[in-house]
């Protein structure tokens, strides 16, 4: 056999073999690792995100509040254009923050979107029912009013992406 014309490449392909080994598992688990590494920061992207949506909505809840709203805008408008106006920065705002639902739950999605309509639905009602001489003071006021007799959906929903925010991340 050591006579043979193969035995050099015999000895060299039984020489090299433990290293093809060893390179072959050192390729493998550095790819392994690679994977884990883009799982993991694919994951620390997404809970990223998620924090952030939860902190744009809670802003955009904020807003919303009553109190907050009749601070917007110039005194000497009329109750009729600042319903329009206040509207108006409302659909805008949610709007512009509509891609968020991504990263909620869709219940909690559904109590941003049912606080913005029932914030809508208040001034609406609100504005309906006031007298046609009111001033804008007057109309403010009776739309705090009005809010404060009812429950305060806005601060469970805060409170709700509080909780759903703690549970996710």
């Amino acid at each position: 056999m050591i006579d043979s014309p193969y035995f050099p490449y015999a000895f060299a392909f039984l020489m090299a073999l433990p290293f093809l080994v060893f390179i072959r598992q050192f390729v493998f688990s550095y790819i392994k690792l690679k994977n884990q590494e883009i799982k993991l920061l694919t994951v620390k992207g997404n809970s990223e995100q998620r924090v952030h949506a939860y902190e744009r909505l809670t802003l955009f809840l904020e807003r919303l509040k009553p109190a907050n709203l009749v601070t917007k805008f110039d005194k000497s408008l009329a109750p009729h254009e600042y319903v329009f106006l206040i509207e108006k920065t409302i659909n805008e705002e949610f709007d512009y923050n509509a891609s968020q639902q991504l990263y909620l739950t869709k219940n909690t999605w559904k109590n941003v979107v049912n606080c913005k309509n029932s914030v809508l639905r208040l001034i609406h009602t609100t504005y309906e029912n006031l007298s046609e001489n009111a001033t804008l003071d007057e109309f403010k006021t009776v739309f705090l009013m009005n809010y404060m007799n009812e429950k305060d959906f806005i601060a469970e929903s805060i409170e709700e992406l509080r909780k759903e925010n703690l549970i996710v991340n």
